[in-house]
């Protein structure tokens, strides 16, 4: 439907334009991993600012994001999120995990995807924080398949408490699916496990463990 155009598109070609204004290289890699017909839980780390940009231009999949509720309070961009059919949480609720399942059963249908950061903020270090639960749960409850992605040149781009951009190479890799093996806690946990350490992979040395 227009939500799926509108909520994807602008926001692809807006992002490659400022990628391209403010002289930012991109390289992505892994794309042939995942089926364009095929509906996933994308989740990455959270480096900086800019991450929006690379993920929006540069997946190559109409998604959606799965974003805080309080989001849903600012002014023009609360409203646009709302309309472009993207998702929201509220994670003060546990009861709210029931009306996500629902529009996400609604959304994710026809190779449309779920993108989130399961750090739920930007990290201060540049290293991969600890994941919330919530993209994971969803994952085991609807039968999907997760796909972690490697953030990797957001943090030298422009970190959490820098206000100047700085030029520097941003790299996208995309791994391969995790398809649940049941459902429930345990797979839960797994998952998380196993997206955690293909997301860390990708990363230079300075940002391990």
């Amino acid at each position: 439907g227009e939500a799926h155009i509108w909520g994807y598109y602008p926001g692809k070609v807006w992002s490659q334009l400022v990628c391209m204004i403010m002289l930012i290289p991109v390289t992505v890699r892994g794309r042939e991993k995942t089926n364009k017909k095929t509906s996933y839980i994308f989740v990455a780390n959270h480096q900086g600012a800019f991450d929006i940009f690379l993920i929006y231009g540069f997946l190559g999949r109409n998604f959606k994001w799965m974003m805080k509720k309080s989001l849903r309070k600012i002014p023009f961009v609360g409203k646009a999120c709302e309309s472009a059919g993207h998702i929201f949480v509220d994670r003060t609720a546990p009861k709210s995990i029931l009306t996500t399942i629902c529009q996400a059963k609604t959304s994710l249908h026809n190779g449309v995807s779920l993108v989130v950061f399961p750090e739920g903020s930007r990290s201060l270090t540049g290293h991969i924080g600890t994941f919330k639960k919530g993209a994971f749960q969803l994952a085991n409850d609807l039968q999907l398949a997760v796909v972690p992605v490697t953030i990797d040149g957001s943090f030298d781009v422009l970190p959490r408490r820098r206000k100047s951009v700085h030029h520097h190479r941003m790299i996208l890799t995309i791994h391969d699916p995790i398809f649940p093996k049941n459902k429930g806690v345990d797979n839960v946990k797994e998952t998380m496990e196993e997206a955690y350490a293909a997301m860390e992979s990708a990363l230079p040395d300075k940002y391990k463990r």
